[in-house]
This record gives C-alpha cells, structure tokens and sequence, in this order.
C-alpha cells in the first residue's frame, strides 16, 4: 500500500512501514501481522480475508508509526470515496438493464477516488512501491506498473459482481437483501481467487482481457514515477519485509520467490 508520505510492504507473515519526516529523515516500522489470510485454507473466507488483513494493520501502523499519512487522510480521497458510495447507491435503485448498473457502478466506485490521486505525492509512492517490487522480483528494473496490483482486481471483481448480482436478483424479494450480501462476498471471494490465477496464467487472453481494467487505471491515474528519494523509502520498507520473511537484503537474489511480498 503506498501512502501519502511512504510505503507499506506487506508478506505472508510480516510487515514493513518506511516513510519519509518533514525533516528529510526516514522511519521504519515493522512487525507480525495481526491477521495472516496466508494461513486460511478455506477458499471461501480466503479473499475477503486478504482485504481484511491489510485493515487490520492500520490501527497497528497508526501505533507503530505515527507520522505515517494514510491514504484516506486526504480530504479528496475521502470526498470521492463518499461521493462514489452515494452514486453508486443511485445506480444501483435505477431502471438500467444489469450490465449497464455493473459498468456505471464500477467506473463510480474507482473512478474518483482514482482522479484525486492523480498527480500527488500517494500517486507516486504507488509507483516506487511497484518499481521496487517489481526490480526484486525479476531482477532488473521494472516500470511503476506491477501485475499483482490490487487494481487488477477491477475486472474480475466486475465479472463476478455481475454474475453475483444477477443470481441474487431471482431471489425472492424477501430475501433479496440477503442474497445480494451473500453475493457480494462471494464475487470478492471468487475474484481474488480468478485474480491469483491471472497472475499465474498472465499470457493467457482471457488473463490479459480481464487485467486491461486494472492496467489503464495504474497507468494513467494511480501511479506516477516517482523520484530517487521516494524510491529510496519504498526499498528500505521492502529491504524490513525481506529481511524479517526470508532473512536476507533485497538483492534480487532469494530463495522466496513463491512468496514474494504482495504489492
């Protein structure tokens, strides 16, 4: 998660926080995770529960490290978060046909919160922690779009609400709150997992279709290059990670490839 002022880097066990001071200086936090969907087996629960681990490290980062600037701190992202709950509450009481109210949701749901990051200091940090990421990983360096970002969720997440929202839909109307609910859990469940299957299959057309969303949003909103002294604080956050999950620097030369921290 890249925030306003740094970057959080996230493994199956551990995390790390850097972010730079208004005097030039760097902080580093670190520690376990207070939740670890790494060890859920259940396919079911799994996905909501990757959300749910990166929530659960707020209040400990907010502890941990004080001058870390959250993202939902800037009054814009907090205004085009709210202004998108109301739209999309709209769209979704509307007469248009289902694949129309998917679209329309979708686009409201990002959209805003993605134009009011773009061009800002949280904007850039997404891209160092992705170029950072990214140059260890593969061993050479890497451009500020990453294919494990959660915006590649975007199109699976419209796919399976989608068919989520049009199963619940022939409930009857008694029950219809309660079978959008359940679909809504179960379109983040199933999206997380068709998610992890386009990262492992990224050549595959229908991968590459569903990714393009995610793609465009990184490449023209969400990220931006970043500079050396931003860079520099999305390394020291992932050199913390590395060295508390597998024990070694962010040399491009490990044996946790399989586990490589999470952009």
């Amino acid at each position: 998660m890249a925030l306003a002022n740094g970057v959080l880097v996230h493994g199956p066990r551990y995390w790390a926080c850097a972010v730079r001071l208004e005097d030039g200086g760097v902080e580093v936090a670190s520690g376990l995770k207070p939740l670890r969907a790494s060890e859920i087996e259940n396919r079911l629960i799994r996905g909501p529960a990757r959300m749910a681990e990166i929530f659960a490290l707020l209040p400990e980062i907010r502890r941990r490290l004080p001058a870390a600037q959250l993202p939902f701190q800037r009054p814009a992202v907090v205004a085009a978060m709210v202004g998108s709950a109301a739209a999309v509450r709209l769209v979704r009481g509307s007469r248009l046909s289902m694949a129309a109210q998917e679209i329309l949701a979708a686009a409201l749901a990002v959209g805003p919160a993605a134009v009011a990051m773009r061009g800002s200091n949280l904007a850039s940090y997404h891209g160092a922690e992705h170029i950072s990421i990214g140059t260890y990983e593969h061993g050479e360096k890497r451009a500020k779009e990453h294919e494990r970002c959660g915006s590649h969720l975007l199109g699976p997440l419209l796919l399976t609400s989608a068919v989520g929202n049009a199963l619940a839909a022939r409930a009857p109307s008694s029950l219809r709150p309660a079978a959008r609910a359940a679909a809504g859990v179960g379109a983040l469940a199933a999206s997380v997992e068709l998610f992890a299957w386009m990262v492992q299959n990224e050549k595959n057309p229908i991968a590459r279709a569903l990714a393009m969303p995610g793609h465009e949003l990184q490449h023209r909103f969400v990220t931006a290059e970043p500079t050396s002294e931003q860079l520099e604080v999305a390394n020291l956050a992932l050199e913390e990670c590395l060295r508390l999950e597998v024990g070694s620097p962010a040399n491009g030369d490990n044996g946790a490839a399989e586990e490589a921290p999470p952009t």
